[in-house]
């Protein structure tokens, strides 16, 4: 089978179709035909070396998100699973493959009317979204900013903050083009990259999937005992003496986290994302596919994520 890996960190171009053996299924293992593969930022962040302290090397094969159908079934698993449209979480990466054995803990089935490209834009974002929400402690009533909201965890942070009954949903993003979409799905204020523009003077949460240089003036912009949340690092690690601008303003209980997935148990990850493609499903939660591309073609996916050219999510497709 066609699997997609990382030959070469750095820019896009590193990344090189190969063939590997189709997998078969452990036990307590499902095999999937994959239709639709979720590209993520982690993926852009993995693929660039960045995070080559966390163990990553080369040869990686990056995506974490996978949708497709069950073909067959190893030990220890129900048979009923073999013919079942799913959606399946592949771990910190294994997803850009033709075929994947995934434990059936990782699975979720699909609502017979949600395609699945919609369920790896709305799978994993729509996970993180929820949880580094709940992560902040947000409240109905409280206003909410999403730095770098124009991604699928951005897009799925806005939906889910409105639906929650938030005060104000401002957004950061790079044009007014992509400001007007996020209206769309739920954001009230429109703010440029700096965060700067029309918006409440301070936020009782901020959800940060940029990180970086800038990630202390985001601080700035809490409201007094606003809570900072950091679910991603598109932009790089923030400056190592971040916290400082906490002491600043001690007075005012300012907090900043950081948020993974991988912190929240198995069996609750399941039950928000079968909820959420539900939701999708009966369109209370909007999928935003920004473009299908077929998996020859990861590299040029990578280069638009790269870009900035990306509204939603990307899906390869083997």
């Amino acid at each position: 089978m066609r699997a997609v890996e990382i030959r070469k960190f750095g820019a896009p171009e590193g990344l090189a179709v190969i063939d590997l053996p189709s997998p078969v299924p452990a036990a307590g293992e499902v095999l999937i035909d994959v239709e639709a593969i979720g590209v993520g930022g982690v993926d852009t962040v993995i693929r660039s070396g960045a995070l080559g302290g966390f163990g990553f090397q080369e040869g990686f094969i990056p995506g974490n998100e996978i949708a497709g159908t069950v073909t067959s079934v190893g030990d220890d698993v129900d048979p009923s699973w073999a013919g079942r449209r799913v959606w399946a979480f592949t771990g910190e990466g294994g997803g850009y493959v033709e075929r994947a054995a995934i434990p059936v803990e990782k699975v979720v089935p699909l609502p017979e009317n949600l395609p699945a490209d919609a369920a790896v834009a709305v799978g994993t974002s729509g996970m993180v979204a929820h949880f580094a929400l709940a992560h902040a402690h947000f409240a109905p009533g409280e206003s909410v900013l999403v730095r770098g909201a124009a991604g699928s965890i951005g897009i799925m942070t806005v939906q889910l903050a409105a639906a929650g009954g938030a005060s104000a949903v401002a957004v950061t993003t790079s044009s007014a083009a992509r400001g007007e979409r996020l209206r769309e799905v739920g954001a009230t204020h429109v703010l440029d990259r700096s965060g700067d523009g029309e918006g409440p003077a301070g936020y009782d949460v901020v959800i940060d999937i940029v990180s970086g240089v800038d990630m202390p003036s985001f601080i700035d912009r809490l409201a007094p005992n606003g809570r900072l949340v950091t679910v991603g690092v598109v932009a790089g690690m923030p400056p190592a003496d971040f916290g400082a601008k906490l002491l600043t303003r001690f007075r005012e209980s300012l907090s900043v986290a950081a948020f993974s997935a991988d912190s929240i148990p198995e069996a609750d990850r399941r039950a928000v994302t079968t909820a959420q493609f539900d939701a999708a499903a009966q369109g209370e939660l909007r999928p935003v596919v920004h473009e299908l591309l077929p998996l020859e073609k990861a590299v040029l996916a990578h280069r638009k994520m790269d870009d900035g050219e990306v509204f939603g999510r990307i899906v390869l497709t083997p």
